[in-house]
């Protein structure tokens, strides 16, 4: 029999309310006041996103960022730099003992990852997880040491013709997973390494040179456009199948929404969070 989960659709939100609303449906699901959640969402403005670990003044122009009029903020998750723009962003909130979920997180992330993988197949993409437990393949995408997400792959990697299609990060709370993601419909690489820093020009180009090997966007990989609405069915459908479970559209309640202000106002909105490294 299968499960049901909650879906949201939150629409697209600043990069403060974003992170904000991750956080407040894991502080509800471990008291027992939300469903494990699947939520999907844009940004409004675009935004550069960070690893809980990064250091801002090492990795990131953020009087260039301001130039560009885009958003920035410290996710509660590690990893590296994010640009969000034209993507469709996940997240999913479930507890460390729901039965089916593993307790390692790489063996979670193989979990979640199948629910990406068939969301890519809805769209018609031949995907497939690569195993990095495996040294040549762990060699064959590693990382070249840049500050982009997409150039540091996670153990179990979605790929689509040889090249990374989505970027996912995962912290544990409470007893609470939360793993969230990109899945790229478009990418500006220009913009990206635009508000990055780099030791010089050249390893910023020889950076981006590299990036564009290993990352890839689904536009990039099909003559149709796929549009946010196309993405959002192809995904809810995929994490169906690959998770085995039911999504229920809902929407966020009272209680979280006041976390959500909260969250906003005392930690994701606030320099003393986003600069503190």
């Amino acid at each position: 029999m299968e499960k049901t989960w909650r879906l949201l659709w939150t629409g697209y939100q600043n990069a403060a309310e974003n992170m904000a609303v991750d956080e407040a449906i894991l502080i509800a699901h471990s008291e027992g006041k939300a469903p494990p959640t699947i939520r999907f969402y844009g940004w409004n403005p675009p935004t550069l996103s960070i690893g809980y670990f990064q250091r801002v003044e090492k990795e990131v122009d953020l009087d260039r960022l301001r130039e560009r009029g885009l958003g920035f903020v410290r996710r509660p998750t590690g990893g590296r730099a994010v640009l969000h723009d034209r993507e469709l962003t996940y997240s999913i909130i479930v507890s460390e003992s729901y039965p089916g979920i593993p307790r390692s997180v790489t063996q979670s992330y193989r979990v979640f990852s199948n629910g990406l993988l068939e969301g890519f197949r809805q769209l018609g993409l031949q995907a497939d997880m690569v195993s990095l437990a495996d040294e040549s393949e762990k060699e064959r995408f590693a990382s070249m040491g840049s500050a982009a997400c997409f150039d540091s792959p996670s153990w179990y990697e979605l790929v689509v013709e040889g090249r990374k299609v989505a970027g996912s990060a995962q912290t544990r709370q409470r007893g609470v997973i939360l793993q969230h993601g990109s899945i790229l419909l478009d990418l500006d690489v220009d913009l990206l390494f635009d508000v990055l820093r780099f030791p010089s020009e050249r390893v910023k180009e020889r950076m981006k040179a590299g990036f564009l090997e290993k990352a890839v966007a689904i536009n990039h990989l099909r003559e149709n456009p796929v549009t946010m609405e196309e993405a959002l069915e192809a995904f809810t459908r995929g994490f169906e199948k690959g998770m085995g479970i039911r999504l229920s559209p809902g929407e966020l309640s009272a209680y979280e929404e006041t976390l959500v202000q909260q969250l906003v106002e005392t930690r994701y909105g606030r320099d003393e969070w986003n600069l503190k490294r």
